[in-house]
């Protein structure tokens, strides 16, 4: 048990919950309340596989840079409590069950799989060179929500504006969040050479990004919900989830970054929850008028 926890620790299994919601949400939009349970459950599979490709290489690459991370060295393979190798053979097992389930959905999703899978690992080099890697990391969960889409439907015909739309507000939410938790590494990453906002910008002009960020993010939501024909009831869980957004932001400052966990983890995956519950709540209560 203690083997397979360190497994879960390595790749934050429940970190799952930031862009699966989003996934499934498109996939109830793209149906309009109908998705089938096959189609469900193989983008389930490939967003965890996904997901799982990504973290673990993200460990592995940056295994000697976490080494030297005071905030970072506990984790399992600067501890050593799991082998280099074993690792990227998990990257390499879930990047093929991520290939193998956007197969199974239908033929343009497999295609598609590839470069989704270059972006993907990619992010987690990109802070060697450019402080872009938040927006990188945004654009890699807001591939989630256009991938089902695309599961659903098939192809690329018809109006594209809603799932577009919800992948931008992803590619907002998630840039806005890290950079919060980016903050935290703001010394050790300007001392050793490595590209993130508030490296270069400092920890106060980076969290005012990560604020304006997330206004726009409600802003798209609210487009979103216009192309996508949703009620009063999605509405409500986008302002849940903004009071949400707001609640985050007063857990930290440039001086205080003690409740990054809490505003990183546990308020955004709420905000997930929330929204793809409106969704489907909305859809349900539109089908039964």
């Amino acid at each position: 048990m203690r083997a397979l926890a360190s497994w879960f620790s390595l790749v934050r299994f429940g970190h799952s919950i930031f862009a699966l919601p989003f996934a499934l949400a498109s996939a109830w939009l793209a149906s309009r309340g109908t998705p089938a349970p096959r189609v469900l459950l193989w983008i389930v599979v490939a967003a965890v596989a996904a997901r799982t490709a990504a973290m673990a290489f993200n460990r592995w690459l940056d295994r000697d840079i976490d080494a030297e991370n005071p905030r970072t060295r506990q984790r399992e393979l600067p501890r050593g409590v799991l082998r280099p190798a074993a690792v990227l053979a998990l990257v390499v097992l879930s990047s093929a069950a991520f290939v193998l389930a956007a197969r199974a959905l239908n033929p343009l999703c497999g295609w598609l799989s590839l470069p989704v899978l270059v972006v993907l690992l990619g992010y987690s080099a990109v802070k060697r060179f450019s402080s872009a890697a938040h927006f990188v990391l945004g654009l890699a969960l807001a591939l989630a929500p256009l991938g089902a889409w695309v599961a659903v439907r098939g192809d690329l015909s018809g109006d594209l504006a809603p799932p577009l739309l919800l992948a931008l507000a992803v590619l907002l939410w998630v840039s806005g969040f890290d950079l919060i938790y980016a903050c935290q590494d703001e010394a050790f990453d300007r001392a050793r050479g490595l590209h993130s906002i508030p490296a270069r910008l400092g920890v106060a002009r980076a969290l005012r990004l990560s604020r304006a960020l997330h206004a726009a993010t409600v802003v798209v939501l609210l487009l979103c919900a216009w192309r996508a024909q949703l009620s009063w009831v999605f509405l409500l869980a986008l302002l849940g989830s903004a009071l949400l957004l707001v609640w985050q932001h007063r857990l930290v400052s440039a001086t205080d970054l003690s409740r990054v966990d809490g505003a990183f983890f546990t308020l955004n995956g709420w905000v997930a929850v929330a929204l793809y519950g409106g969704t489907v709540l909305d859809l349900y209560v539109q089908g039964g008028r």
